[in-house]
Order: structure tokens, then C-alpha cells, then sequence
């Protein structure tokens, strides 16, 4: 069963379904990846018709599953009383997005000041066939730039030379990227001819403070693996992220399948601000790594003995038959980025 499809009606099932789980004692480390990839990307927005106009008509995703969502259940995974949510899954190529609006309570919008460089900064990078024609169309439609213009990474730079990318924002300022690859570079499937201009997410980029760090939790921990590494820095770059004097270290991390994660640590400029401590799912800056295992358990009791911080009230788990996933959570890398793990 399609697991974006079905993911809001599972939380309405009765409460008495669920568990959430405490876990004491610490589990070994275990060589096996403990999960199998990303399935998609949770973006908060202040506007679900505006947001799902936009995805659909400018960037030509199509629309899989509408619904709401509410009760205690709920409640324990986000850590919000009283919430009632809407939720619309979308669908470009093979990848997955899950906006969700909060109905109640409704959240603060994304800092107007916000920058590139700052550490809750996500984005989704959409591969396209043509930048020129990709870029005019997003003209046509007046998007709101983060870029000055595309931008061509330069040959010298052996890892990304080639590479087109250009950074703006969708209705809510959430940061999203269209990307087009040389040959030789990106996977094979976006080189296949394709009638489409629009043809599916390559990866998300996070900001973070330190790369170590962050690889203690994607890779040492959940069992990414890294696929490329390049240290960017020049006019292009600078152009690209909008940040004067940018130089970044970019490690870039797979799974078994879905969607890359992008580690983006800024060795110049260093002023960019922190996470909120006080950030919460309805708030619009919120975008949330959804990722899938084989065995949410063993994932809990590891990120539990590995002191990794939970948003949700541990584990949440439904066994009823016929559902799209039957436990979930959702913790928060070191630098505060949402991540939840769910077991189909």
C-alpha cells in the first residue's frame, strides 16, 4: 500500500492502538544501516491551497493524498497540544513532499531576515532537463529569488564543474533549488530523455554547524553513507547561496534508496544563527526528513542510548492491519533539524 496515500488516516485510528515506548537499556552499535532511505520532505505551510497551487502548477508535481488529522495520537507525535492538521502528499517523478498545514494551533511565520547560511536553513533540490528553460518558466511565474541567477559551478572544481543550480522560494519563503547536471555527473536517470521539465528531487541540503558532528548522526548513526565531497567557494557560490565571501564544505550522503541528504557547513561567513531552541512543527520554517526502516524498534532504543534529543514522546506504534507504516518517531539531528523514522 502507498505509504503517502494513507499516512494522515493512521493517525485517527483510536488511542488505544498506540504505545509510546520508553527504552533503558543501551543496545550495541550495529554495522547494518538502520534505515533504508528518505521518502519524502515535510514542509509546514501557512496556506494549503496556495502552497499546493504553486507545486502543482509552477514545478509540476502532482497531487497523491488530502487529508486531516487530529487527536491525542497525533498530539504525542508532533508535541503540540491540540492540533488539527491538514496534509497533502505530492508527487514529482519517483520523490515525495508531505505539506501540512496547521489548522490549529497555527505557527509563526519563517524569519523575513532569514539567510542561507543560517542553520535552519533546508531546501528541496528539483532536477530539471533545461535550466534556461526552467529558469524562464519560474520567471514567467514570478518567483521570489534567492539567487541572483542560475549559476554554472566552475571547472576547477573537479566534484561539481558543470553543475547549474539556482536557489528561490515558494508562497511561505521555504528555500527550494532547481538543478541540472552534466553529463557524467547526478544519476543516471536524470539523463533519460524526458518530454518533462520538472523531473524529481535529488537530494535535500541542511545547513549545519559542524560536519562531524552531523555525520556522528546520518552516517555513524543511521547508516547513510557519504557519495561525494567538494569545498565550494567563489563568485558562483557566492552568487548561488547569496552570501558574500560563502565558502562551503558539502558532504553529500544516500541511502539504499529515495532522496540524497546534503550536509552544507559554511567555513566562511560564521555568523549564520542557530536552530531555534523554540522552534515547533507549526512553525513555518519547519521542513521534516522523513525516513524509512525495517525495524523502528532497534532505531529507538539506538537513538535513545545514543542520547539523540526526541520531539515525539518516543515511539509511536500501531499494529493494526491494512495501514501504510505501523510505528513511527521523530528526533532531532544536532543541530536541531526534524527527522522522522518511520516502519511501514
Amino acid at each position: 500500500m502507498n505509504r503517502t496515500a494513507n499516512r494522515g488516516r493512521s493517525w485517527m485510528v483510536s488511542a488505544g492502538f498506540f504505545l509510546v515506548l520508553a527504552f533503558t537499556m543501551p543496545v550495541p552499535a550495529q554495522p547494518a544501516p538502520i534505515v533504508q532511505g528518505v521518502t519524502a520532505v515535510a514542509t509546514t505551510v501557512s496556506d494549503m491551497d496556495r502552497a499546493v497551487e504553486f507545486y502543482t502548477h509552477v514545478l509540476e508535481f502532482r497531487r497523491i493524498s488530502d487529508v486531516e488529522v487530529s487527536g491525542r495520537e497525533y498530539e504525542d507525535l508532533t508535541g503540540i497540544f491540540g492540533v488539527r492538521v491538514r496534509l497533502v502528499t505530492l508527487a514529482l517523478g519517483d520523490e515525495s513532499i508531505e505539506l501540512q498545514q496547521y489548522l490549529v494551533p497555527r505557527g509563526r511565520p519563517v524569519p523575513i531576515d532569514s539567510r542561507s547560511n543560517d542553520v535552519w536553513f533546508q531546501h528541496i533540490a528539483i532536477v530539471v532537463g533545461d535550466m534556461d528553460s526552467a529558469y524562464d518558466w519560474l520567471r514567467q511565474n514570478k518567483v521570489e529569488y534567492a539567487s541572483s541567477a542560475p549559476q554554472r559551478l566552475p571547472d576547477w572544481n573537479k566534484n561539481a564543474a558543470g553543475i547549474r543550480a539556482f536557489y528561490f522560494k515558494d508562497p511561505d519563503a521555504h528555500p527550494l533549488e532547481i538543478i541540472w547536471f552534466p553529463t557524467g555527473k547526478g544519476a543516471a536517470k536524470w539523463h533519460q530523455t524526458s518530454k518533462k521539465l520538472f523531473l524529481g528531487i535529488d537530494h535535500t541540503a541542511i545547513v549545519v554547524s559542524n560536519t562531524e558532528r552531523a555525520l556522528n548522526f546520518y552516517r555513524n548513526l543511521l547508516g547513510m553513507r557519504i557519495v561525494g565531497e567538494s569545498e565550494n567557494y567563489g563568485t558562483e557560490q557566492e552568487h548561488l547561496n547569496n552570501v558574500f565571501g560563502a565558502r562551503l564544505r558539502i558532504t553529500s550522503l544516500r541511502s539504499e534508496q529515495g532522496p540524497g541528504v546534503e550536509l552544507l557547513e559554511y567555513l566562511t561567513p560564521r555568523d549564520g544563527r542557530s536552530f531555534p531552541a523554540d522552534e515547533h512543527p507549526n512553525d513555518l520554517l519547519n521542513r521534516q526528513t522523513v525516513m524509512l526502516t525495517k525495524d523502528a524498534i532497534r532505531v529507538a532504543r539506538q537513538l535513545y542510548s545514543s542520547q539523540v534529543s526526541f520531539l515525539s514522546s518516543g515511539l509511536v506504534t500501531n499494529p493494526a492491519s491494512g495501514l501504510a507504516f505501523k510505528k513511527a518517531l521523530v528526533v532531532r539531528d544536532p543541530d536541531g533539524h526534524p527527522v522522522e523514522i518511520e516502519e511501514q
